[in-house]
């Protein structure tokens, strides 16, 4: 009976949990997702790809399409979107936000309760994958530096094993949505949150000049620091000492996003130069802390050019 159902009823019933309703959904669009991208990518295993990443990309964002009667044309812009991004050294492949969005609280709370429960249910399936495997999938549909070449300085192995581990990490998401599909998820918000209000609490700190104390508070002293020039510290001593110069030259931290799972945080700034130093620091910047009950054991800053 489900096969039979119209794409209409399909997203209403992944919005609501069925992993079934989902992949008839999707299986019904597969063909044509596909022409799409072989249009824009050749044929071959770039193209496939595409599709997988599409998959995952409409899950997180099937809450936000407005009229489900158009759902084959909204998958086939994805690919469209994932097709572009992957021709760009630098472009960032757009999830559901992990934020609570106001406006869309006002106009329709029911709308809203069905985002929060398709993302708590995405996070909850992220959170089974291993650590390898749960980091790239975080950087890749949740960050801008979602670069294989970024992804691969931010875990520090090869471009071949980031390609390898996202393309194990789509098969393992799709088997723990299908398993996870009738449980209770945790509120992948709030860990979200409370992670946004610490980044911005220590920016702050630092900002007032208390950048040592600051890492005192959440960092182990031994942590390994990894940072952009290459090198390999141990302990944040080096790291607290160039926050606090680039302070003094007038540079600020601004930031953009911050996403966080069980055990890692990932902060994505701007770096605010001074007019007369306006190349002071590169554009952005990646800090990926790897956590430990909630300190920071291993950590690495990535600078991110101007695309």
């Amino acid at each position: 009976m489900i096969d039979a159902m119209s794409d209409a009823d399909l997203v209403r019933l992944a919005r609501a949990g069925d992993a079934a309703g989902l992949g008839v959904l999707l299986h019904r669009h597969e063909a044509r997702m596909l022409a799409t991208a072989y249009a824009l990518l050749g044929y071959g295993p770039e193209a496939q790809d595409a599709v997988q990443e599409a998959f995952v990309v409409a899950l997180s964002r099937l809450a936000t399409l407005r009229d489900p009667e158009t759902v084959g044309p909204w998958l086939r812009g994805i690919v469209r979107r994932v097709c572009l991004a992957s021709r760009r050294v630098r472009s960032p492949i757009l999830v559901a936000d992990v934020g609570v969005d106001v406006a869309a609280a006002a106009a329709d709370p029911a709308e809203l309760l069905e985002r929060q429960a398709l993302r708590d249910w995405v996070w909850h399936a992220l959170e089974q994958l291993t650590p390898n495997l749960r980091l790239v999938s975080l950087l890749r549909y949740f960050t801008e530096a979602n670069a294989y070449t970024q992804i691969a300085q931010l875990c520090g192995v090869p471009v071949g094993t980031v390609r390898s581990r996202l393309s194990e990490a789509r098969k393992k998401l799709a088997e723990q949505l299908r398993a996870t599909a009738a449980v209770a998820h945790p509120d992948a918000a709030a860990r979200t949150l409370r992670s946004h209000r610490e980044a911005e609490e220590s920016l702050a700190a630092m900002r007032a000049g208390s950048v040592a104390a600051t890492l005192a508070e959440t960092w182990s002293p031994s942590a390994e620091v990894a940072l952009p020039d290459g090198t390999l510290e141990h302990g944040y001593g080096r790291l607290a000492r160039i926050i606090t110069a680039n302070h003094e030259d007038g540079v600020r931290y601004r930031l953009t996003n911050v996403v966080a799972s069980s055990d890692v945080s990932v902060w994505e700034t701007e770096f605010l130069n001074p007019p007369d130093k306006p190349l002071h620091c590169a554009p952005a910047g990646v800090w990926l802390h790897f956590l430990d009950a909630g300190r920071t054991q291993r950590f690495r800053l990535l600078h991110v050019p101007q695309p």
